[in-house]
């Protein structure tokens, strides 16, 4: 399972997370095998500002990922998400991805129901 953390850094589980999934600077993709991580991918972020939202849900997809993990995000590039089949989580907590991951693992984080968290999109 290939598992997208937008984060600020290219420093592989470590990196600190982003606070807005379009804005990251990268995404680490994270592959997640029988309950442990395999592969960690930095990947930088090709930004959306022609697109909008639009793009960033592109962007993610061309990721080939299995889920999203985000703390926030809009209503629109939510309802992308969940056009597109693509599985996204809310984590407002932890603050690197090796954190979130663990709690992805044990089952913990809220899944999205296709609704956003911010107003401004």
């Amino acid at each position: 399972m290939r598992v997208v953390f937008p984060t600020n850094e290219n420093e592989g589980y470590l990196s600190k997370r982003g606070a807005h999934f379009g804005k990251a600077n990268f995404y680490t993709v994270v592959t997640i095998e029988d309950g442990k991580i395999t592969e960690v991918e930095g990947v930088q972020n090709p930004g959306h500002s022609t697109g909008g939202c639009g793009s960033a849900v592109t962007n993610i997809m061309g990721l080939k990922a299995d889920a999203l993990v985000v703390s926030g995000i809009g209503g629109a590039p939510a309802q992308g998400f969940a056009n597109a089949g693509l599985p996204l989580y809310f984590d407002r907590s932890s603050v690197t991805v090796q954190e979130s991951v663990a709690r992805f693992i044990k089952g913990e984080l809220e899944k999205s129901s296709g609704q956003g968290t911010c107003s401004s999109h």
